[in-house]
């Protein structure tokens, strides 16, 4: 199956919590698109790690850390998927 909507898209869904990547939604995808995927997740940890938080605000800097651990761990699981599946990437 393709990837419906903007990679990129998927990958913010991913951080704010409204997409959960999980084994049986991963097997969808082509190798293709699960390294499109995984390069998305990192563009997007990249951009978030970019953000400027202030250190008053404890609620944006948990907001913050929320949305990388969620990153991190969608990405953990398409690697552990693509390497149970024996899937370069």
């Amino acid at each position: 199956m393709a990837l419906s909507g903007s990679p990129k898209k998927l990958a913010q869904d991913v951080a704010d919590g409204f997409f959960l990547l999980s084994p049986p939604a991963l097997r969808q995808y082509t190798p293709a698109e699960l390294k499109i995927i995984l390069s998305s997740l990192s563009m997007v940890t990249r951009e978030l790690r970019a953000q400027q938080v202030p250190l008053e605000d404890l609620m944006a800097i948990k907001a913050k850390n929320m949305k990388l651990s969620r990153l991190h761990q969608a990405e953990i699981v398409v690697r552990a998927y693509c390497k149970k599946q024996r899937i370069k990437v």
